[in-house]
């Protein structure tokens, strides 16, 4: 369906309210009458694009029922832009003009995912990965296609797989061959393909170099890092001594995590973003507050804090079949059963 808007908006200057009531509720009807149409082509002065038919209608709408002349013709302005010109983003690809349109893009600082992406090579074999909805809103909002994203703490490789579906170049470092080699096939199996740089390398993100193989690549900067470090002790990932997973005392672990910041920050843009992905944990009976506690070190560093978001923790495979004994234990034990994770979002200075 194409609807030609061209005649009905360049007699809008000279138009009084109730004649631009008229015109746009013509077109509400003819919109309606492709009732099974999810989408319609709109033209304007030689200019087609695409709208979802239930944004066009609310653009619509609210021409029609501003309760001045002056709101009315602010929402007729603001349609033509939408179909005439891109307004972009410094640090995306999105098109502010069109706004409405990414309304799978979170903006609310509380994540309720249903269920985990399983699609192409995601998959919750490696204990310890995140949910791939978290990097895929991370880099829709954070960077561009052909940016530089690093994750130091890449696992089985879903910060990768994602940045390959979008279009971003990506490198992992991580301690463990396991979790590399499983990287590796995870990123041979992603059926979408896209002209990319995903690379692995096996080492300490605390001391790795990464000037030479920036050099190598042609590159100065990262657009991008994300990270997901192990929650201290909660999985021991490897026998490394370097591993975080197996400090011996909090203060241990942050100094670790530290290293690693100061390790790679020098490689991030300026005013480009850094996220840490981080639970707490127990221990000893005692809640351990290691978001927070990370965050600081962050803070410590030249960054700033833009956002703490909330992610909903989704059932653990050790807990799926114990959510019962789990209860039980809580209410006995006096604490709150964990059920959530941070996002820590970072600027650098």
């Amino acid at each position: 369906m194409k609807i030609d808007l061209t005649q009905i908006i360049n007699k809008c200057a000279n138009a009084d309210q109730n004649e631009l009531r008229r015109m746009f509720n013509s077109v509400l009807k003819e919109i309606q009458k492709s009732a099974n149409t999810k989408t319609v082509q709109v033209a304007l002065n030689g200019i087609t694009t695409e709208f979802k038919v239930e944004i066009l209608t609310e653009e619509i709408n609210q021409i029609s029922e501003a309760h001045t002349l002056e709101r009315a013709k602010y929402y007729v302005k603001r349609l033509t832009k939408s179909i005439s010109e891109v307004k972009p983003s410094k640090i995306n690809d999105l098109n502010l003009n069109r706004w409405k349109d990414y309304d799978d893009i979170i903006t609310d600082s509380l994540w309720i995912f249903n269920k985990r992406d399983s699609s192409g090579a995601h998959n919750a074999g490696y204990w310890g990965n995140f949910i791939p909805q978290i990097p895929n809103q991370l880099l829709r909002r954070y960077t561009k296609k052909g940016d530089w994203i690093l994750d130091p703490f890449v696992g089985s490789g879903t910060t990768l797989i994602e940045a390959k579906r979008l279009g971003r170049n990506s490198i992992g470092i991580d301690l463990s061959e396991d979790a590399l080699k499983l990287a590796e096939k995870n990123l041979t199996k992603e059926k979408i393909q896209s002209d990319v740089i995903c690379q692995t390398i096996k080492a300490d993100s605390s001391q790795y170099d990464l000037s030479s193989v920036l050099k190598k690549l042609g590159i100065k900067n990262f657009q991008f890092i994300i990270m997901h470090p192990p929650y201290w002790d909660i999985i021991k990932f490897t026998k490394e001594k370097n591993d975080l997973s197996n400090a011996a005392s909090t203060e241990e672990f942050l100094k670790m995590f530290g290293k690693v910041i100061d390790n790679i920050s020098p490689y991030l843009e300026k005013k480009r973003f850094l996220a840490v992905v981080i639970g707490d944990k127990y221990s000893d009976g005692e809640w351990i507050p290691l978001g927070f506690l990370t965050m600081q070190e962050v803070l410590e560093r030249s960054f700033k804090l833009k956002s703490v978001i909330v992610k909903n923790f989704e059932d653990t495979t050790a807990k799926r079949n114990q959510k019962e004994l789990w209860r039980y234990r809580a209410l006995a034990g006096g604490f709150y059963i964990f059920k959530h994770e941070y996002i820590f979002l970072f600027q650098k200075k």
